[in-house]
This record gives structure tokens, C-alpha cells and sequence, in this order.
């Protein structure tokens, strides 16, 4: 018995670790994807224009982009380590993908974008335009290419697909089915739109700062009016990607998706499931302590008919119901609800806009609509959080879903050693979250340098130099 308590308590403090490990390394790499396509575009706008406000921008933001990536960096490593010291069992029984993949994300995605990341930064006057611009590129490039590769192995966990257990462990059959797993897809995709989402209403909720405290609003204006268009395809997108990505929790992982809506008994057939605008679910009872719901929209939500049927929890073995139900319910709730504030802003700043114009008067008049867009910097990286504890804490008990049990993939290590690691980096990232904050005010406080001049373009090849 003390040595199962030993082995949950070791279980639980490894668990608690890699999240808290996850939940603070994801906040950097969101930004880091989102801002390197908005450089792309602004070196592009440049370039084609000749605009010398578009080169100031993508000076002025290189340097958020360059402090997200760094500490992005930093964070991310324990998680790789985390593997091998934490989760060795699962290391052992999953490595034979999962380690393939990581593999290519560090030698296909972080070497190309750490690759041509000094060019970007230090190479606007020593190499030609078109290099620069293509060094950026490929850094936004290669950051994507890391989401893909990371996120990709997490939708394994999630899906597994592409091979079976042989002799306790994974073996991979079919490496192509394994990567294009049924969650892939939607995984993938829903977390790419977030970070270019988060990216661009911070560099909307940054612009929107400058418009209000009238500090630059000409130039800035051109930024926010940038982040506002792009909102424009990106925020319907989201939601889009949301539902779709919600509706196939039901069908592959139906303990995740009935714990996140608080869905206890599966409808009969040809009566709808009713839909719980909020619930405070609760285990031991098998149900809801009090729910306020709507007929049937449920069944819509999941099925597209008024009266498909749902599977309910209680039709679900205990022990592979997912825990921590009402963290569940509520973080997919807030994600949600964020989601769509997004949209409403976007859709009041389009309106404005067609209104009133671009003018920056005609936005300081309305400082509530510029203090919505700096309220969005902070929601998208809560929204990311909300999402992945939906994600992570919703594959609970599985640490492969339906494959292996998250208890039988920890390492067995001296509770005291995860305590002491943990402490350690809870510790690190208070230090760097500090630190990042120290530059990130000293950056906006600072604000862009209006005297950057653009490298001049060199003569054309045969021309005399002398000219």
C-alpha cells in the first residue's frame, strides 16, 4: 500500500511538474509564430512599397519578436529533458515515434529558424534585400514547422494511430498514418490560427496602447489597421477550426468531450441532449450539482441534428473518466467565450472602421474600442492556456489514449527529487518572467526609432560604384 501511495505521489508530482513545465513554455512560442508571418508581411509591404514606416516596423517589432523567441528557448528545453527523467516509461514504450519526431523537429524546424535568425536580426545592411527578406521567411517558416512536428506528436497521444503494442511496446507499422492521425488535422490547425491569432491582437493591442496614449498614432495606425484586417479572416477562422476540432473530440475520445460539457446521461434515441451554458458537475454524485441548460443543443452541436444521440459519462468506466471535471468544463467554457469576444471586436473595429475611416481622431474618440483591443493581449494567451489543459487534462487517465495509462509511463523516482526539480524551475521561470517583462516595458516604453533609415539598394551589377 505505502509503496502505491509512493508511486501515485511520484506520478501526480511529475505530472504537476510537466505542466507546470507546458502551461509556461507555450505562452512564448504563440507570439513567436504569430509575429514572424506578421514580419513577413510587413518586410513584403516594404519592399513593394517602399514605405519607410513598413522597415521601422519591422524593426520596432523584430525586438518583441527576438525577446519571445529567446526565452521561448530557454523554457522549452526541460520539457525535452522531462522525457527522459520524469517519463522514461513512456520514453521507452512510445520512442519509437515519439522520439522520431521530436528528432525532426530539432533538426527540421528550431535549426532553420535559429539558422537564419542572426540574418534577420543583424543583416538588414549586410546582406541584399531579397536574402533578408528570405531569412525572414524562413524563420516564420520554421517556427511553423516546430508547431507542426510538436503538435503532431501530441495529436499521437491524443489519436494513436499507425502500428500496435508488441512486447510493451509501441511499434510503428505505418509512420504515415501515425503522423496523419485522426486528430492531426484539427490539432494542428487549431493551434496554428491560435498563435497567429494571439500574435495579432497583441501587435493590435500594442498599436491600439500607442493610438490612445497618442504617442505615434500615424504609425501605429498602420499596424493596427493591419492586425484588424488580418483579424478579419483569422477570428471566423478560429471559431470554424473550434467547432470542428470539438465535434471530433466526440468522436474519437467521448470521456473528453462528454466531461468538458458536464454530460452526464446519453440521451435516448430521437430526444435531443440538452446543452449546459454552465454546471458545476460533480464526480462522486455522477452528475451535475445544478446546471443551467438548453434542449437539445447538444445534440446540434455534436451530431448537426436536434435529436443525434450522445454518449453521457455515466456510460463510461470511472476509472477512465477524465478528473478534475468542473477545471474541465470551465477552461473549455473560457476558451470559448474568448473566442468569440475576438470576433465581436473584430467585427465593432471593422464597422468603426467603415464608418469613421482610418483616421486616428476618429479612433481616439472611442477609447472603450481601443481599451477592447488592449484587453485582447492578455485573453489570447489565456485562451491558449484554457485550450491545453482542455486538451491535457481531458486525455486523462491516458497518457496515449485508450494505449497506455499515465500512471504506467512515469519514471520511478524519489518524490523528493521531483519536489526539488520542480522547485527549481518554478524558481527559473519566476526569474525569467520577470526579466521578460523588465524589457518588454523598456521596449514599449521606448516605442519604434522614427530615424532608422532603410539600407540603400546596391548599384545594379556593371554600374559604376563611383556614381
Amino acid at each position: 500500500m505505502n509503496s502505491y501511495l509512493s508511486a501515485t505521489l511520484v506520478t501526480d508530482l511529475s505530472r504537476a511538474q510537466f505542466a507546470l513545465t507546458a502551461l509556461f513554455h507555450i505562452l512564448w512560442p504563440v507570439l513567436t509564430i504569430g509575429l514572424s508571418f506578421f514580419l513577413v508581411v510587413i518586410e513584403a509591404l516594404w519592399l513593394k512599397t517602399g514605405d519607410v514606416d513598413y522597415y521601422r516596423h519591422a524593426r520596432f517589432w523584430a525586438k518583441l519578436f527576438v525577446l519571445n523567441f529567446s526565452v521561448g528557448v530557454v523554457t522549452g528545453l526541460p520539457l525535452q529533458f522531462e522525457f527522459g527523467t520524469n517519463w522514461a516509461e513512456f520514453s521507452r514504450f512510445a520512442g519509437d515515434f515519439f522520439g522520431a519526431v521530436l528528432g525532426f523537429e530539432g533538426a527540421m524546424a528550431f535549426m532553420l529558424e535559429a539558422g537564419f535568425l542572426g540574418i534577420m536580426l543583424l543583416g538588414w545592411h549586410r546582406v541584399p534585400r531579397a536574402m533578408h527578406f528570405f531569412a525572414t521567411l524562413m524563420v516564420a517558416v520554421g517556427a511553423s514547422l516546430s508547431a507542426l512536428w510538436i503538435v503532431m506528436a501530441n495529436s499521437w497521444m491524443q489519436t494513436p494511430a499507425g502500428g500496435s503494442v508488441v512486447n510493451g511496446r509501441f511499434v510503428v507499422t505505418d509512420f504515415w498514418a501515425a503522423m496523419f492521425n485522426p486528430n492531426m488535422i484539427w490539432g494542428v490547425s487549431h493551434m496554428w490560427v491560435a498563435a497567429l491569432e494571439t500574435g495579432c491582437f497583441v501587435m493590435g493591442g500594442v498599436s491600439a496602447w500607442y493610438i490612445l496614449k497618442n504617442r505615434h498614432p500615424a504609425f501605429f495606425m498602420k499596424s493596427f489597421k493591419m492586425a484588424l484586417l488580418a483579424a478579419v479572416l483569422i477570428a471566423p477562422l478560429q471559431i470554424y477550426l473550434g467547432d470542428a476540432s470539438g465535434k471530433s473530440v466526440f468522436d474519437y475520445q467521448p470521456a473528453k468531450g462528454a466531461a468538458i460539457e458536464g454530460h452526464w446521461h446519453t440521451n435516448p434515441v430521437g430526444q435531443g441532449a440538452p446543452w449546459a451554458v454552465v454546471a458545476w458537475p460533480n464526480a462522486e454524485k455522477g452528475g451535475n450539482d445544478w446546471a443551467l441548460e438548453i434542449p437539445n443543443v447538444l445534440s446540434l452541436l455534436v451530431t448537426r441534428t436536434w435529436d443525434g444521440q450522445v454518449q453521457g459519462l455515466l456510460d463510461i468506466a470511472p476509472q477512465d473518466r477524465p478528473p478534475a471535471l468542473p477545471l474541465l468544463f470551465y477552461s473549455f467554457r473560457l476558451m470559448v467565450a474568448i473566442g468569440f469576444y475576438f470576433f465581436a471586436l473584430m467585427a465593432l473595429s471593422l464597422w468603426h472602421a467603415w464608418r469613421h475611416g482610418w483616421r486616428e481622431a476618429a479612433w481616439q474618440s472611442q477609447p472603450w474600442l481601443l481599451k477592447g483591443w488592449l484587453l485582447a493581449v492578455p485573453l489570447g494567451y489565456v485562451a491558449v492556456e484554457m485550450g491545453w489543459i482542455v486538451r491535457e487534462v481531458g486525455r486523462q487517465p491516458w497518457l496515449i489514449y485508450g494505449v497506455l495509462r499515465t500512471s504506467e509511463g512515469a519514471s520511478q523516482l524519489p518524490a523528493s527529487s521531483v519536489m526539488f526539480s520542480m522547485a527549481g524551475y518554478s524558481l527559473l521561470y519566476i526569474v525569467l518572467a520577470i526579466a521578460f517583462f523588465i524589457f518588454a516595458r523598456r521596449w514599449l516604453r521606448k516605442g519604434p526609432d522614427l530615424t532608422l533609415e532603410p539600407p540603400a539598394v546596391p548599384p545594379h551589377a556593371g554600374q559604376d560604384r563611383r556614381l
